[in-house]
C-alpha cells in the first residue's frame, strides 16, 4: 500500500450514473476494460492506498452494481480483506454535489474525503497519494490536467488567469463548460473530477449548494468558491497523463481507452524482456506474468491469472486463461486453454496444439504432447504422454510415456455421474477406441484400434474388443436406378 497521510482517508466513488451514451442496459461502471469492470479498476487503485472506508454511491442499476462489488474482492485478488465498503443511494440523480451529499452521513469529520469517479479506470495510486499530500488535512486539493481540447470539462479558474494556461496563482473556481464564458472556455487546465478535501469542511460546503446553473444540477465543483470565500487554500496537483483521468461515456471512448490500456501492458512486458511480435495485436484481461525469453505471437488473448515460464513460446491466435505454463513449453497457434476456477498446468517442455483445447483441471507433466483437435478436461498426464490427434481425455489419469491414439475417447459420463479412467505407464491406446469409465488399462498394455473397453485390463498384453470382421466375396454395390 502507498504510505498514508496523517488524517484517516475515506474514499467516495461516484457510480450512480446511467451512462445514456453507452446505449446499454448494463450500468456504465460495469462495462469492462481489460476484462475488468470500470469500477473494479477504481477499487483496485483504492486498495493500494491506506483507507478507512470506501463509500460507493449507486443509483442506476444499484442492485447490480452493489452485487458486483462483492465479487471484486475475490475476482481481482488485490484487495485488502479489511477494506470496508459501504453504499449510498442517489435517487434521483441531481448532479455530482447531490451525489456526494448522499455519502456524507457515512463519513466522519476527522478524516479526509477522496472523491473518485467509477467510470475513470486508469488513475494511478501515486497520483492520488500526491493529491492527498497536497490536501494535508487542511486544504481543498484538485487533480488537474492541461488539455489541448478541453471541451466538455470544467475549467480551473485562477486569480487573474481566466484565459491562460496553468500558472502558480491561486485557484479561485471551477467553471463547468456549459456555464463558462467564451474567455473561460479558452482555459486549457481542466478539473479531472477527482479531489481530496477535509471531511468537516466538505460537509459544511455541501449544505450550501444550489442548482442555479445551466443544467439545474447541484455541482460538486461549487465548493471551490465556498473554500475561497472561507479563506481555505485551494491547491491543484497537475498531472500530464491524460489517460489517468479519462472517463468513459460511450463505446467509442471505451474502445479508445482499451487500446491505451493494452498498449501500456504490452510496453511494460517488453521492458521486462518479453518479446511481442506486434504489441498492437496483444490483449491482457487479467494478470499475466512472464519469465525470461518469453515469445508471444500476434492476436493472443490472456485472461484471468496466467504465468508463462522461462523460454515459453506462444503461437498466433491463442486464447489462454487461468493457466500456469512451465519453462520451454510451446503453445502452437490457435490453442484454447481455459482453467476457469480449477486451473490448468502445462509442464516443462510440453508441446500443445495447434488447435488444442485444455479445459479446467488439465494437469500436464513435462514433455507431454497434446496435438491438433485434442481436448483434455480434469485429467492428469504424466511425463512424456502423448495424444497427438483428434482425441478426448476427460476425468483420466494417464501414466508416463502413454501413447493415446487418434479418434480415441474416455467415455466418462454415464448420464448422471462422472467416472475416472486410469491408463498405466507405457500403455498404448490404438486409434478410435472408447474407454468406458470406470476402467483401468494396466501398465504396458496395448488396446487395439477400434476397441470399446468396458473392463479393466491387467498389465501388458494386447486387449481387443470389437466385432469380428466379415468379408463377402463377389459382393456388388447397388446400382442407381435411372428414371
Amino acid at each position: 500500500m502507498v504510505n498514508a497521510v496523517k488524517n484517516p482517508v475515506d474514499v467516495v466513488i461516484m457510480a450512480a450514473g446511467k451512462g445514456t451514451r453507452m446505449k446499454s442496459a448494463l450500468p456504465k461502471v460495469l462495462h469492462r476494460l481489460g476484462g475488468k469492470a470500470l469500477l473494479g479498476h477504481v477499487l483496485d487503485c483504492t486498495a493500494q492506498l491506506s483507507v478507512r472506508h470506501v463509500v460507493i454511491i449507486t443509483g442506476h442499476g444499484a442492485i447490480e452494481v452493489e452485487a458486483a462489488c462483492a465479487l471484486f474482492t475475490w475476482a481481482t485478488g488485490t484487495f485488502d480483506t479489511d477494506l470496508d465498503m459501504k453504499f449510498a443511494r442517489q435517487e434521483p440523480q441531481l448532479g455530482t454535489g447531490h451525489a456526494v451529499q448522499q455519502a456524507i452521513p457515512l463519513l466522519a469529520d476527522d478524516g479526509v474525503t477522496l472523491i473518485l469517479s467509477g467510470d475513470v479506470p486508469l488513475t494511478q495510486a501515486t497520483a492520488l497519494q500526491a493529491l492527498l499530500n497536497q490536501c494535508d488535512g487542511q486544504r481543498l486539493a484538485l487533480l488537474t490536467l492541461n488539455m489541448p481540447d478541453p471541451t466538455g470539462y470544467g475549467r480551473i479558474v485562477r486569480s487573474g488567469q481566466e484565459a491562460s494556461a496553468h500558472s502558480n496563482t491561486q485557484v479561485r473556481a471551477i467553471i463547468e463548460h456549459k456555464d463558462a464564458s467564451n474567455a473561460q472556455r479558452q482555459i486549457n487546465e481542466i478539473y479531472s473530477g477527482i479531489m481530496a478535501v477535509p471531511t468537516a469542511l466538505l460537509r459544511k460546503w455541501l449544505a450550501r449548494l444550489d442548482n442555479k446553473n445551466a443544467q439545474s444540477e447541484y455541482y460538486l465543483t461549487d465548493i471551490v468558491k465556498f473554500a475561497v470565500n472561507d479563506g481555505v487554500a485551494v491547491v491543484a496537483h497537475q498531472i500530464t497523463d491524460a489517460a489517468q483521468v479519462a472517463g468513459i461515456n460511450s463505446p467509442v471512448q471505451l474502445a479508445e481507452l482499451e487500446r491505451v490500456y493494452q498498449s501500456r501492458r504490452a510496453n511494460a512486458l517488453m521492458e521486462q524482456g518479453t518479446r511481442l511480435a506486434d504489441p498492437a495485436r496483444f490483449d491482457v484481461r487479467g494478470n499475466l506474468t512472464c519469465g525470461q525469453d518469453v515469445e508471444i505471437d500476434v492476436n493472443c488473448l490472456f485472461e484471468g491469472v496466467v504465468t508463462l515460464g522461462t523460454g515459453v513460446r506462444v503461437g498466433a491466435n491463442c486464447v489462454i486463461a487461468n493457466c500456469t505454463i512451465a519453462a520451454n513449453a510451446v503453445i502452437h497457434p490457435f490453442t484454447h486453454i481455459d482453467g476457469e476456477k480449477l486451473g490448468v498446468t502445462v509442464g516443462e517442455g510440453a508441446l500443445i496444439g495447434p488447435f488444442a483445447r485444455l479445459r479446467p483441471g488439465a494437469q500436464l507433466g513435462a514433455e507431454v504432447h497434446i496435438g491438433n483437435f485434442v481436448e483434455v478436461k480434469n485429467s492428469t498426464l504424466a511425463k512424456g504422454a502423448k495424444a497427438n490427434h483428434l482425441a478426448y481425455l476427460g476425468d483420466a489419469t494417464v501414466g508416463e510415456r502413454v501413447n493415446y491414439g487418434a479418434g480415441s475417447i474416455t467415455a466418462n459420463y454415464d448420464g448422471a455421474n462422472k467416472h475416472r479412467t486410469v491408463i498405466g505407464d507405457d500403455a498404448h491406446i490404438g486409434s478410435n477406441c472408447v474407454l468406458v469409465a470406470p476402467v483401468t488399462v494396466g501398465a504396458g498394455g496395448t488396446v487395439g484400434g477400434g476397441t470399446t473397453l468396458t473392463k479393466s485390463t491387467e498389465p501388458g498384453g494386447l486387449h481387443v474388443a470389437r466385432p469380428k470382421q466379415i468379408s463377402l466375396m463377389n459382393w456388388k454395390r447397388p446400382v442407381k436406378v435411372k428414371k
